[in-house]
């Protein structure tokens, strides 16, 4: 009976399709590859969650290289305020077509308002130049060097996104503000997690006491409204600290909330992972809390946490643009996208300088990318999608 059904099995072998063989063998792939090989594979056909996981890598580079990438310091006033963005061209009516160039700036004066606006001159051309010398900065806080990516001769000014209202070229500002306010997110969040597992964790295996007052701290901190909460502590700030206390005070701040959230669920997922056989399993086979901690329960919810983390961090990302450009977060000299948009909190600065609203676009940008990719990681977790 047994050789009869498996000469059946093997007699219907050479009537299936290609695709269904493909699909088969793809089947017995998956039963041998990980948690995670897994996730990638799933992680891997969301189109736009691979775009927006090359958009956050590209914002994070950004910030790294920092200083390199600007073609002027950041605090200099060049003496050319709200100047509009350099156009580069590659072709001059009296040369022809030539290396990329911009031309410079000169003064008018308004007769109208008797304000100077800048226009460009067509007979000062400043031709751009890659890996020139500037101003000296610390490449990473590793070592000292004044090379940067490109620039202009040192008469000259390229301004890619105009200058601001005191003559700085927002497109160095723009650059810097992106290590400032990606990484506020990051840094907030990991505290948020941590946080969170050694509490949450706690409540779950401690129970008694402790788990009560973990969770009734939990839900008054539930009750409590974000936005007034952050604007209450930040305004509280003392105003002579310096910009690096005042920027850890901000992350810690904003990840005040954020930790309860972790907390509910880590809790939830430890008490819904201690009934499964194999944690009573190791349990009888006399294996330690810590070790069914680090081999069973954590590594069973780490993928719900990486993609909570995904999600979170665009949300704190905004919080603190908002209470910078509401002038309750970060504080100059400290350049983020929220201080930089300060200036374009009237209609008067934004008919006269609309360029100043550009880093408000890098916010969207980078939010929109975090969203992509959270999308991608819950889809890739989700052990019940095909």
């Amino acid at each position: 009976m047994r050789e009869t059904q498996e000469s059946n099995e093997q007699n219907n072998v050479p009537s299936m399709t290609l695709e269904e063989r493909i699909q088969r063998l793809q089947e017995k792939d998956e039963e041998t590859l990980s948690q995670w090989q897994l996730m990638w594979r799933q992680f891997r056909k969301h189109r736009l969650a691979l775009v927006g996981g090359v958009v956050v890598l590209l914002f994070y580079t950004i910030a790294v290289l920092g200083q390199f990438l600007t073609p002027h310091d950041p605090n200099e006033r060049l003496g050319i305020p709200n100047a509009p963005p350099s156009r580069i061209r590659i072709y001059d009516p009296d040369t022809g077509f030539q290396r990329p160039f911009v031309y410079g700036y000169v003064g008018v004066r308004d007769l109208r308002t008797l304000k100077v606006e800048y226009e460009v001159n067509t007979d000062e051309r400043y031709p751009v130049r890659f890996f020139v010398r500037g101003y000296p900065y610390k490449f990473a806080g590793l070592f000292t060097t004044d090379l940067h990516l490109f620039g202009v001769d040192p008469s000259g000014q390229i301004l890619l996104f105009g200058s601001d209202s005191l003559g700085r070229d927002l497109f160095s500002r723009t650059i810097m503000g992106t290590r400032i306010s990606s990484t506020v997110g990051l840094i907030s969040i990991f505290f948020s997690v941590s946080i969170g597992l050694l509490l949450g964790g706690a409540s779950a295996l401690l129970g008694g006491v402790v788990d009560v007052v973990i969770q009734r701290a939990i839900e008054i901190l539930l009750c409590i409204p974000a936005i007034p909460l952050w604007m209450g502590l930040t305004a509280a700030l003392p105003r002579e600290w310096s910009p690096l206390t005042v920027y850890f005070a901000i992350t810690m701040i904003l990840a005040l909330q954020g930790w309860v959230h972790v907390a509910r669920v880590v809790r939830g997922k430890f008490l819904s992972t201690k009934q499964e056989q194999f944690v009573i399993a190791a349990e009888g086979f006399g294996a330690s809390s810590l070790y069914q901690i680090r081999k069973h329960l954590v590594p069973n919810f780490m993928s719900y946490i990486i993609v909570n983390v995904t999600i979170a961090i665009p949300g704190i990302i905004l919080a603190e643009t908002s209470l910078s450009f509401l002038g309750l977060g970060l504080r100059p000299p400290i350049i983020s996208w929220g201080v930089l948009l300060q200036r374009a909190q009237n209609l008067h600065a934004i008919a006269e300088a609309p360029w100043l609203l550009i880093p408000g676009l890098f916010v969207i940008v980078l939010v929109l990318a975090f969203n992509f990719v959270g999308d991608g990681l819950r889809d890739a977790a989700d052990p019940y999608k095909g």
